[in-house]
């Protein structure tokens, strides 16, 4: 299998490929940018993309998350979320660093050091913390933030370890497909969806959650995105506790494909979070679902002879 990554070589997604159990004994092949690696995946030049989905601090990718809403379908069909470190790495002494280069999301995590260190520092975005560390060695740039294993590969001296805003700093990678079956249940598994509703309908969000409340199913992200059809059209990036193959994450998607404009499922993998999944209430667990579909299947058979 071949895998293409956001890279160049170096980058914390690189790293985080490493743990994906289905990467193990796959080529790795870096590419610049998260849309030229999903649009590989869609014309089959590569097996499976691997690229950012979301951190802890700055939130949103939003390019993986508009790449995977719209264009030809692809689904999700692994996680890994790694914990994230970043150095400061130059020669130059503190008062002499005039600009920092990092990729934005590595500038968003270490904003208030560089605020508090680095006031009078500009910032220069690249496309990873890799290409950051390849501009300090070329002398484009007086430093760059980056991982430490960047820095080390590089051969860049480091100023300053751990300078993250927060010390629980985490980024989630996923693995993406051309769409396919997905894997048997885990236990411990998250469907993502991207839900489009009718913007002119009163309540219409309201309905949307409602369909997974009602059937125990717990939303651990919501995030709009706009469709670029005008102001207040939105998609709904979605994700939820389940499996497609749960009963009643499989009711919720009937709920949702009767009340919405349009419903992209976006795959059902298993969860990379020590946490426990949170536990439906009595009465929605999937036994009560299928017990409920076996009560329904004899009465309708038997007339409630049964």
């Amino acid at each position: 299998m071949e895998f293409a990554y956001l890279g160049p070589r170096g980058t914390f997604t690189e790293a985080a490929l490493r743990r994906l159990p289905a990467a193990k004994g796959a080529r790795a092949t870096p590419m610049p940018s998260v849309a030229e690696i999903l649009d590989a995946v869609r014309r089959g030049e590569v097996d499976a993309g691997f690229v950012p989905l979301e951190n802890s601090q700055e939130g949103t990718v939003t390019v993986t998350v508009d790449e995977l809403v719209d264009g030809d379908p692809l689904v999700i069909a692994g996680e890994v979320v790694l914990p994230v470190t970043f150095v400061l790495a130059t020669a130059k002494p503190m008062d002499e660093v005039a600009t920092v280069a990092s990729h934005p999301h590595a500038l968003a995590q270490v904003r208030g050091y560089l605020r508090r260190e680095l006031p009078h520092a500009r910032v220069v975005n690249a496309l990873s913390t890799a290409e950051a560390a390849e501009r300090l060695r070329t002398g484009e740039v007086d430093a760059c933030v980056c991982a430490p294993f960047t820095a080390e590969a590089a051969g860049l001296p480091v100023q300053a370890f751990d300078i993250a805003d927060s010390a629980d700093a985490e980024t989630r990678f996923v693995h993406v497909v051309r769409p396919c079956a997905p894997p048997e249940p885990s236990g411990n598994d998250v469907t993502s969806l991207a839900v489009y509703i009718d913007h002119d309908r009163v309540g219409a969000l309201l309905a949307v959650l409602t369909e997974f409340a009602i059937r125990g199913i717990n939303l651990t992200r919501i995030e709009s995105r706009p469709t670029g059809e005008g102001l207040g059209r939105y998609a709904f990036f979605l994700d939820c506790t389940g499996h497609l193959a749960d009963a009643r994450m499989g009711e919720a998607l009937m709920g949702l494909r009767r009340i919405c404009a349009d419903v992209r499922y976006l795959g059902s993998y298993r969860r990379d979070h020590a946490d426990e999944p949170v536990s439906p209430p009595p009465g929605l667990t999937d036994e009560d679902f299928a017990a409920a579909a076996a009560w329904l299947r004899e009465l309708r058979e038997s007339g409630g002879r049964g």
